[in-house]
């Protein structure tokens, strides 16, 4: 049997300084509510309701005027709840789904239509997800339905560990669509560091224009609340490319417990990290505009 769902985070305190025009948090997710959208029967986790009011809410609190909702792997393939929290905000939010290799041109065509810009592949297996996670959609799905993300102007977003980007690194590019990076190209406690070789690829990669990062201090780093050990690979990826990054809160924060950030607190180490405020702006605003059709 799965949990009865946890309880949201609280409201976030804004951050020090108020955010530019047209900010975008550009990684949340939306989940429920759940008498319309239920969660999947067999899942990894159990996340709060988190609803389109709910997530609306907090944007409003931090400052973004804009935001990414993603898909989370609960709901597997059914993605009506960022579609209708698209759907309440059209000017605001852009969507991100979870296909399998069953999708159709026609419901690619209609997810395009309802907002979203891309879909998600998980490829990350782990002492939690020893078999990868329920729900989510791999490098095999990825490979098999890239031609057709391609063809209905989607891109793939990508949660994997830099070394498995690496490994697929041939695959990846021979797709042609833009590829995106959730969480710095590192999650949990992987057994390298922002100077290591892989990394170093990563950032070849990067520099070279053949990715996007999204900025997520959170699964990068255990070292609550400030995860500092975070900041040496935020400031290698703003080395190598700056206009190709974006920053994500990754709200609600799933499965953190006691150890849950504040959001207000993330963009105020964000903007620190970053050390330049016109720079962290372009971080903020431009690029996402630029990824997301805003």
């Amino acid at each position: 049997m799965n949990p009865a769902p946890p309880p949201l985070p609280a409201l976030p305190s804004p951050p020090r300084a108020p955010l530019p025009v047209g900010a975008c948090d550009a990684h949340t997710h939306v989940f429920g509510p759940f008498d319309r959208f239920p969660l999947a029967s067999e899942r990894n986790y159990t996340p709060p309701e988190a609803t389109p009011e709910a997530h609306r809410a907090m944007l409003d609190a931090i400052g973004f005027d804009r935001g990414i909702a993603v898909q989370g792997s609960a709901h597997r393939t059914d993605n009506r709840a960022i579609a209708a929290a698209v759907a309440a905000a059209p000017d605001r939010l852009r969507g991100i789904a979870v296909v399998d290799e069953h999708v159709t041109d026609a419901e690619l065509a209609a997810l395009r239509e309802a907002g979203f810009c891309g879909a998600r592949f998980t490829h990350i297996v782990s002492t939690r997800y020893p078999r990868g996670m329920v729900g989510a959609s791999d490098f095999r799905v990825l490979e098999k339905v890239g031609p057709r993300l391609r063809a209905h102007g989607l891109h793939a977003q990508i949660f994997a560990n830099a070394d498995t980007i690496i490994a697929a690194r041939e695959m990846l590019l021979s797709l042609d669509i833009p590829l995106v990076i959730d969480h710095m190209g590192k999650v949990g406690q992987a057994e390298w560091g922002a100077d290591s070789p892989v990394y170093g690829e990563l950032l070849a990669m990067l520099r070279e224009g053949r990715l996007w990062v999204k900025l997520t201090q959170v699964r990068s780093s255990t070292a609550f609340p400030d995860y500092g050990d975070a900041r040496p690979f935020q400031e290698a990826l703003i080395e190598a490319n700056p206009a190709q990054l974006v920053f994500g809160s990754d709200w609600p924060l799933l499965n953190l417990g006691e150890k849950t950030p504040d959001v207000g607190h993330l963009v105020d180490r964000f903007r620190l990290w970053t050390g330049d405020n016109a720079l962290a702006d372009r971080i903020l605003v431009d690029n996402p505009a630029t990824l997301y059709g805003f």
